[in-house]
């Protein structure tokens, strides 16, 4: 729970930025200046009174300088790092969020029981929710969050008296590729599903003075990606793998025994999901809807917001997220 302190700077801090934007306006002192100084102020009373992590306030000016007309996004990131690594941060902090409250193994189980339960339908099932949760979380975590997921359904397959060891075994083989490649193609879709694409952007707005924004990205990289898990599930289940036993018995059972044991949607599960829903329709909505009220907003703040909502709103038992 929060002090009376950091309940007051909380309040505080906006307050008092809001006012010296509004009524704080001494001759010499330029619109530009009185946005770095409202700023300013924000932030030394959130640190003052630790509202938030003392690093987490820390990251305020990288929303408030350009938004406020203070400095340019590129200025102000230039003091941190470039603002891609910022881009990224964010998505990292969001598939945080996800993954302690175990939002990820909710939706990738819901896409898979919705998907289907037979032997391909199952490798589909996978395919979607990985590539699904690689486009907005890094390959790798990807991977490693589903895996536990794919070994109990192998598992479940094993355990059955009806099938040989050998159907097992190719149906091992094949969820495990799926699961790799569809978390490889998944990150291809958007700016932040994978670090390569953020260095890309970064060369070629340093080279050709040229930004590619999450949507255009998005516009080229998803239909990609939709295509590519296609073909791959078409290859592994029609090619690379035989499988004699078409029906999984027990499959529905196995998800809805794991979709059970994760209980209710949590409070907390619902407040991530909407700040995350939120977040990815700001970042494809940016480029043609957002710049029209906010000529300053970047996909790059529009991840810093998300961050800093996530420190800011509490669990049910009143600690951070």
């Amino acid at each position: 729970m929060k002090s009376t302190k950091q309940k007051i700077g909380l309040v505080l801090g906006p307050l008092l930025f809001i006012l010296i934007k509004l009524f704080c306006h001494p001759e010499g002192l330029g619109e530009s200046a009185n946005a770095i100084l409202a700023s300013t102020s924000w932030v030394a009373v959130w640190w003052i009174t630790e509202a938030i992590s003392i690093p987490v306030t820390a990251l305020l000016p990288i929303i408030l300088f350009p938004l406020s007309g203070g400095l340019a996004l590129s200025g102000t990131t230039a003091a941190y790092g470039h603002k891609y690594i910022f881009l990224f941060l964010g998505g990292f902090i969001l598939a945080i969020a996800i993954e302690k409250w175990n939002l990820h193994k909710r939706i990738a189980l819901n896409i898979i029981k919705i998907v289907g339960t037979n032997v391909s339908r199952i490798i589909l099932g996978f395919m979607v929710a990985t590539a699904l949760l690689s486009m907005w979380i890094s390959n790798t975590a990807t991977a490693v969050m589903i895996l536990p997921v794919g070994i109990a359904i192998v598992l479940q397959l094993q355990d059955n008296p009806k099938t040989n060891s050998n159907e097992n075994l190719i149906f091992g083989k094949a969820l495990m590729l799926a699961i790799a490649y569809s978390a490889s193609i998944g990150g291809m879709a958007t700016l932040i599903g994978t670090p390569p694409n953020l260095v890309l952007a970064g060369v070629v707005e340093s080279t050709y003075n040229t930004e590619i924004t999450f949507s255009q990205w998005f516009m080229f990289g998803f239909p990609i990606s939709v295509i590519l898990l296609i073909i791959c599930w078409f290859y592994l289940t029609r090619f690379a793998f035989k499988f004699e036993q078409k029906e999984f018995p027990g499959g529905r059972k196995e998800i809805e025994n794991q979709l059970n044991a994760l209980g209710k949607t949590s409070h907390e599960e619902k407040v991530i999901l909407v700040v995350f829903t939120i977040t990815a329709i700001a970042w494809i909505s940016r480029s043609f809807l957002l710049t029209k009220w906010l000529p300053a907003i970047d996909d790059t703040i529009i991840a810093m917001m998300a961050s800093i909502i996530l420190f800011l709103i509490p669990n049910k038992k009143g600690t951070r997220l």
